[in-house]
């Protein structure tokens, strides 16, 4: 498998090539050749793989030769060795739990994935230090830094948005140091974002320093996403009913991964990115023009993006194509106020306490039942436990969130960061380092 940059102006490279560049030198995401087609086969066996057989089969057309099968199948092992429970909330709708890994998030998937990859590159690449610079918005930072916390030969540096991130997710990304450097920007998660890709194409760090991103603009970041789709189908309460899946979406590359992971054949029957006030793809799917925004702060902090750096891949997806688009994705936004509500709705069907984003995600998913004529099950992902939101769910549903055993006493490590304002702090501090 070769991939290529969506700004066609950089060589193919190969896959373990495409991981360490993170962007293309043309500052273009890379995308493959081809997306593979699984056999019908399959699909309908499915139920008698593991999750993990599931993943291998999934994964390796992407891959090719890159990295041997048994190392492969090893990084898949390590990648999910934890959980993804559907937990039914009414007759018709359930929720696909991905906070079940390390750090509470769904992006311990990807972070886990791509962290393997990566030091088996760097045992072929010997004696290569490698540096990872990554923006967050939340979930990102930790799921990094837990994935790539003391691997040989690899630093990481994670630029996050000061005040605009949860004291749980600032907690996870700025107190393991060792290789973890975390840096506090005085601006928005689309400054921190342009101030990554800046340094991408940046000579002077460029020739100083080997750079790649660990957001999911890193093809092992992102496509690794795709597992617990095959998961979740694998894994559904009502097979002889058509599947639509809400994703909370910010920057596009969960439901991107689903969309290749339908693209591959997965029987998803319908996509809704489901956004806050950020809205610039529900927008564009509504009027055809695609019109970036100045990210806004709300209390689902991990969507905060105006300018989601994957919905380029999934236009690429359908040839720019947005009436065949329309066909498989649909749209909606919401306001703290509402998501509030669906924190509420939610507990008071189930029982159940929905963080903000999974709060968004059930949102969509109920408009779009609402709105079809066909008969769907829906499933809606939560994307974060609710503990990474402890203030906003607990003064919502006025009751106590429980601490995971795996986090406590995170809140009384002492965070270590660096403040900056402007590219050219961060470009100073990267060269003196």
């Amino acid at each position: 498998m070769k991939y290529y940059s969506l700004n066609y102006n950089s060589q193919d490279v190969s896959f373990l090539d495409a991981v360490r560049k993170g962007l293309a030198p043309d500052r273009g995401l890379y995308f493959p050749k081809e997306i593979p087609k699984l056999p019908k086969d399959f699909f309908n066996n499915i139920n008698s793989f593991s999750n993990q057989e599931i993943a291998f089969k999934v994964i390796q057309p992407f891959v090719g030769k890159d990295i041997p099968e048994d190392r492969l199948k090893k990084i898949i092992q390590d990648t999910l060795s934890f959980e993804f429970p559907i937990v039914p909330i009414t007759e018709t709708v359930a929720t696909l739990e991905l906070f079940q890994g390390p750090t509470l998030a769904f992006k311990d998937v990807g972070a886990r994935f791509m962290a393997r990859s990566l030091a088996y590159a760097n045992e072929v690449k010997k004696n290569e230090k490698l540096t990872i610079l990554v923006a967050t918005s939340g979930d990102t930072g930790g799921a990094v830094a837990d994935g790539f916390y003391k691997v040989e030969g690899i630093d990481v540096v994670i630029l996050y948005p000061k005040g605009k991130v949860s004291k749980i997710q600032e907690k996870q990304l700025t107190t393991l140091g060792e290789n973890i450097t975390a840096i506090e920007v005085d601006g928005t998660f689309d400054d921190c974002q342009d101030m990554v890709k800046s340094a991408f194409i940046d000579g002077d760090l460029i020739r100083n320093i080997s750079l790649t991103s660990a957001n999911s603009i890193n093809i092992a970041r992102w496509l690794s996403q795709m597992f617990y789709y095959f998961i979740a189908y694998k894994n559904r309460i009502h097979p002889n009913k058509k599947l639509a899946i809400s994703v909370p979406s910010g920057n596009f590359g969960n439901i991107c991964a689903g969309l290749v992971a339908k693209k591959m054949g997965l029987p998803v029957d319908q996509f809704i990115a489901s956004t806050n006030i950020n809205d610039t793809v529900p927008d564009y799917l509504d009027s055809g023009t695609y019109s970036p925004k100045k990210s806004k702060p709300t209390l689902s902090n991990a969507m905060d993006v105006g300018d989601p750096s994957n919905f380029i891949r999934i236009q690429k997806l359908f040839n720019n194509d947005i009436f065949k688009l329309k066909k498989i994705l649909s749209g909606y936004h919401y306001t703290d106020s509402q998501t509030k509500k669906a924190i509420k709705e939610i507990h008071e069907i189930s029982g159940y306490i929905a963080d903000p984003h999974g709060a968004v995600g059930y949102l969509g998913l109920k408009q779009f039942l609402q709105d079809s004529t066909e008969v769907y099950q829906g499933l809606f992902l939560e994307t974060a436990h609710p503990i990474k939101f402890i203030d906003t769910v607990e003064s919502t549903l006025k009751t106590t969130v429980p601490f995971p055993e795996r986090i406590k006493g995170i809140l009384d490590r002492k965070k270590s960061s660096v403040s900056i304002h402007s590219y050219e702090q961060l470009k100073t501090f990267l060269l003196e380092r």
